[in-house]
């Protein structure tokens, strides 16, 4: 048993639904955690995205999905992790379905939805119920549960046979069953807030997962709302290239400083379009052979 290659990582400050610094098919996994519409910790995003009402925060989401199913491949997966909202607005307290709008969104623009994960987050507070206590009809159920959506890019993806590099990504029995049961309840949130500052992060657990169920050594796996950079390391260390797209430019400072303390350098040669940083790497992503062996922890 042999680890894989660390991948090279691509760091872009930009925005989602323009990722004119990636090329088109050229992404073979997209793990991403949008910001959630109508937590009240995401407003203040929305609002600098003239996106203050629901519809708007759902457009800017939408304009992401498009630019994923451009530099997505053939076969391409697309997994988004997305919690629904509770929130009063004009007609009361209410759900805010998330969830089933990104299912609605992506599917329109041309993604094939699968069947997608509950992760149901074990929490402290086991007995946080909301309404009425034990009086009926106006308690609410605990909302303890958060989506990982998944979508396919067109057909199955194909590989020859004895590929090395699917062969080299190779997982378990024990890890097989246990992820691709349809509920999670084994992976505790990640913890939020980091000085002051929003933050959306889940757990490397959660992203591990992901990148090693959908995509060989030597892919790219792409993060568009890249956050504290979860997806990217995940992929990094298990031989996927990464990119990353961040919006803000104090987090996006944050991922460069994150990825110097890991080890990551400058590369010689940036990628060949403007605005990405690239570290770890002499050239743009591509697809890398893999080295024999399985990879281990």
């Amino acid at each position: 048993m042999s680890a894989p290659p660390t991948g090279a990582l691509w760091l872009i400050r930009g925005d989602a639904r323009r990722l004119d610094a990636v090329p088109d098919s050229s992404v073979q996994l997209v793990v991403t955690s949008p910001p959630y519409p109508m937590i009240p910790q995401w407003d203040r995003l929305f609002r600098a995205l003239d996106a203050a009402e629901y519809p708007a925060m759902l457009e800017v989401l939408a304009g992401a999905w498009r630019e994923c199913f451009r530099v997505l491949s053939p076969g391409g997966i697309l997994a988004v992790n997305i919690g629904d909202a509770l929130r009063t607005g004009d007609d009361g307290f209410r759900l805010w379905p998330n969830h089933a709008e990104t299912l609605l969104a992506a599917t329109q623009i041309g993604f094939t939805p699968l069947p997608y994960l509950l992760w149901k987050k074990p929490t402290n507070r086991p007995n946080a119920f909301l309404g009425s206590g034990f009086l009926p009809p106006n308690a609410y159920v605990t909302l303890d549960c958060e989506y990982i959506l998944l979508f396919r890019k067109g057909p199955l993806r194909r590989f020859a046979p004895h590929d090395p590099a699917r062969l080299a990504s190779r997982f378990g029995r024990a890890e097989r069953d246990r992820w691709f049961s349809q509920v999670w309840s084994d992976v505790r949130g990640a913890r939020q807030g980091s000085e002051g500052r929003r933050t959306g992060a889940f757990p490397d657990a959660v992203a591990e997962r992901l990148v090693r169920m959908f995509s060989v050594v030597g892919d790219t796996v792409l993060d568009p709302f890249a956050g504290t950079g979860t997806t990217l390391w995940a992929a990094v260390r298990w031989g996927r290239n990464a990119v990353g797209v961040e919006w803000d430019p104090v987090t996006y400072r944050a991922l460069r400083s994150q990825a110097r303390g890991r080890g990551l350098r400058p590369a010689a040669r940036p990628p060949a379009r403007s605005g990405a940083v690239a570290t770890g790497a002499r050239s743009p992503p591509r697809r890398r052979r893999a080295g024999s062996g399985a990879p281990s922890r």
